[in-house]
């Protein structure tokens, strides 16, 4: 018994009369939902984990500066 992965695709067919710029923009506009590309950016290069946790430190740290100016009072304007 021989079991076969399938590929999991996009679900993206040519309709009957659909021109096939039509039928492109669907296609990136599906592959742009599933962040495939992103996925594959990211993978195109090795990086090291101490760069990774550095990235990930400093996106935590904007995230938190963008979360402390949102709460602050606006300031005044005299």
């Amino acid at each position: 018994m021989t079991i076969y992965k399938s590929k999991k695709g996009t679900g993206v067919t040519v309709k009957e009369g659909e021109n096939i710029n039509q039928a492109l923009r669907r296609f990136k506009r599906k592959i742009e939902d599933s962040k495939l590309l992103d996925d594959l950016r990211k993978k195109e290069f090795y990086e090291k984990p101490t760069s990774i946790r550095k990235r990930q430190k400093g996106a935590a740290k904007a995230r938190w500066r963008k979360k402390l100016e949102k709460e602050q009072l606006p300031k005044k304007m005299y």
